[in-house]
């Protein structure tokens, strides 16, 4: 069996703190719960990805939770602020921990595969860069609280990180992680008429900070989206569309009905139909929709 290794590194800004004291009492343990979220992809169907275990470096060192069968989850069934738990209350040595590993099976056996939206739902195995360990960095680490839990949701984001090349699919996993207490929602209505956008291919784009430079997905580049989020239709007839899991503070919305011709890879001339300034308040859904020029 083949094991890919998915690091989640803390930033320098996160070690300098732990280290500045308010450390937990010595033997001091708390509880960490861990959730598994998505944001879309066009093009598939399903996407499986399965793990094994995870690891955490923190007070002790490092430490391998394996678990007792592995976990397999349709990430595409996660979007729009659903999630899955990978870890529930699991108790560790309460303080600072710099980064999370998650462990995932790429053996070519349908352990981490992806069905494509086609008349014959193809099956792709995916494979993992072997560099993609070095290559997954977060803005922070996190703390478990001495005699308290923490609750964090990581964002596989499947629009940025599945890459189709000659040689089949990869993933190259971008990952975010938030902390379920202070997260916060976008949600609102579309009209595609307005817009003049077909039935499909549309989303809406999260980007950070006000008035924000819109662009198209590219994780060679520092610019582009923190997440997407689909536009769905609902049993009235109506299009809406959710955007979950994002930290307090600003944010830029655009609608673009051309989402299906963005690559994770490439830069492409998107065009948006319409953007916002959003503020995202913790434990609130803001409301923003898309009905006007």
């Amino acid at each position: 069996m083949s094991v890919v290794r998915l690091s989640l590194l803390s930033s320098a800004v996160a070690l300098a703190v732990a280290g500045c004291g308010g450390g937990a009492e010595f033997g001091a343990t708390g509880t960490l719960s861990l959730g598994i979220t998505d944001a879309p992809v066009d093009g598939a169907k399903h996407v499986y990805v399965q793990f094994s275990s995870l690891e955490l470096h923190g007070p002790d060192g490092t430490r391998t939770i394996t678990f007792g069968a592995p976990k397999q989850i349709d990430l595409l069934a996660l979007s729009g602020g659903l999630s899955l738990p990978l870890l529930e209350g699991q108790t560790l040595t309460a303080g600072h921990y710099q980064w999370i590993r998650l462990n995932v099976d790429t053996d070519g056996t349908l352990d981490t595969y992806l069905v494509a939206d086609d008349i014959d739902e193809t099956v792709h195995e995916l494979t993992i860069p072997s560099n993609a360990e070095t290559g997954l960095k977060l803005v922070r680490g996190f703390d478990v609280p001495a005699g308290g839990s923490a609750d964090f949701t990581i964002d596989f984001d499947l629009r940025k990180s599945l890459v189709e090349s000659s040689g089949g699919y990869h993933l190259k996993p971008v990952l975010r992680i938030e902390d379920n207490v202070e997260v916060g929602a976008v949600a609102g209505e579309v009209d595609l008429g307005v817009y003049s956008c077909n039935t499909t291919g549309n989303a809406v784009y999260v980007f950070s900070g006000h008035d924000a430079t819109l662009a198209d997905i590219n994780t060679s580049l520092t610019t582009g989206p923190v997440t997407t989020a689909d536009v769905k239709a609902h049993e009235d007839g109506s299009y809406h569309y959710r955007a979950a899991f994002l930290a307090p503070g600003a944010y830029t919305v655009a609608l673009t009905c051309d989402v299906e011709s963005d690559t994770a890879e490439d830069t492409e001339s998107l065009s948006f139909a319409k953007s916002y300034n959003v503020t995202v308040t913790a434990d609130e859904v803001t409301s923003q929709s898309f009905t006007s020029l």
